[in-house]
Formats: structure tokens, C-alpha cells, sequence
């Protein structure tokens, strides 16, 4: 039946009621294109293709320096970034005393760490490094576009980037991922 009293005053819908809905339909559409980016474990990196961005000129005391130019040598060379503080670089490190046993070139640039306990894990664990670049405040990783320790790099013979590696080189993605890359660049 139709309200027929008109001494009744109406009654107005409130918009707030449409908030409710709104914002629902909001985290769907944001859901919906959040699934459509693709792989979120892949971290792209800009560099790629790209000749390598300049290392720290300091140099971790009592291991040997390296430059720009010794990216430049015509041999690969792996760039990584590691910490004494980092437990996944300790994970890793037999992995780099493993590739320096197969003659890869390793630079390690020491991350926002101590020159004490990183030159003491150094000498205590074996170092695997050709040099050892300190980057003490992380200005240098920031131009690498390093997030966190350990991230690596392959770097072609011209100093072009080739490959960036993000977490330990262990594990299934150091053998399915990095590994071929490497051996790729290295022409075995």
C-alpha cells in the first residue's frame, strides 16, 4: 500500500550508505589488476644491458682493490654485495668459495657493515673476493639499485650488467636461475 499521510515527513537516504559498497568495489577492482601483473617474485632490474654503475673507491682494509676499469678486463666478473651481518651472505659464501675455485672473478662490495667484522669473517671464513670495494653508508648500492644484501651481479668483459641476482646464491634459484646465466657469459 502507498503511504497516503502527507503530514509524514519522507525520509532521506543517507549517501553514506553507498560508502560501504564504494569501497568494496574498490578493493575488488584493485585486487583484479593486482593479479594481472605477472611473476611479483621477479624483481626487474634497469641495468640490464646496461654498462655497470661505478664501485666504491674505498677499499675494505687489508684486501686488495679493485676499479671501474677491472669490469672492463674483457673476462665476466660477478658483483656481489654481501654483509657480515647478513645471514643469507654467510649461507651463500661456500657458493662463492666454490665459484672462485672454478676461476669466476668475484668482486665483493662490503654493504653497511663494520671493518672489523667484515674483515674478520673475511680472513676467518677464506675471502673469495678479487677485491673488496667498502660501502659503508650504501651510496654505492643504491646506484647498483641494491634493496638488501646479498644481491649479485653479472657483469659481461665491456662492464655491461648481463644478470641481477636478489637473495643467496643457493637453493634452486642459484642452480635453475643464476648458475645458466653465468655459464652463458662464460661461453662453457
Amino acid at each position: 500500500m502507498a503511504d497516503t499521510n502527507p503530514d509524514r515527513p519522507k525520509r532521506k537516504i543517507s549517501p553514506l550508505v553507498f560508502l560501504p559498497p564504494l569501497i568494496f568495489l574498490g578493493f575488488a577492482v584493485m585486487a583484479y589488476f593486482g593479479l594481472q601483473r605477472g611473476d611479483t617474485r621477479e624483481l626487474p632490474s634497469t641495468f640490464i644491458g646496461q654498462p655497470a654503475p661505478p664501485l666504491p673507491e674505498q677499499t675494505l682494509e687489508g684486501f686488495p682493490s679493485v676499479t671501474d676499469a677491472d669490469l672492463r678486463t674483457g673476462e665476466v666478473t660477478v658483483v656481489n654485495f654481501w654483509a657480515s651481518w647478513c645471514p643469507p651472505c654467510r649461507a651463500e659464501h661456500p657458493r662463492l668459495l666454490e665459484l672462485q675455485d672454478e676461476g669466476v672473478r668475484i668482486v665483493g662490495v662490503n654493504f653497511k657493515d663494520k671493518v672489523g667484522a667484515a674483515s674478520g669473517y673475511l680472513t676467518e671464513e677464506k675471502s673469495p673476493f678479487i677485491g673488496v670495494p667498502f660501502d659503508p653508508q650504501g651510496r654505492a648500492a643504491i646506484n647498483w639499485g641494491v634493496t638488501g644484501p646479498p644481491e649479485t651481479f653479472i657483469v659481461d668483459g665491456d662492464g655491461t650488467v648481463l644478470h641481477k641476482h636478489v637473495g643467496p646464491l643457493a637453493g634452486t634459484m642459484y642452480t635453475r636461475e643464476f648458475l645458466p646465466k653465468l655459464h652463458e657469459a662464460l661461453g662453457r
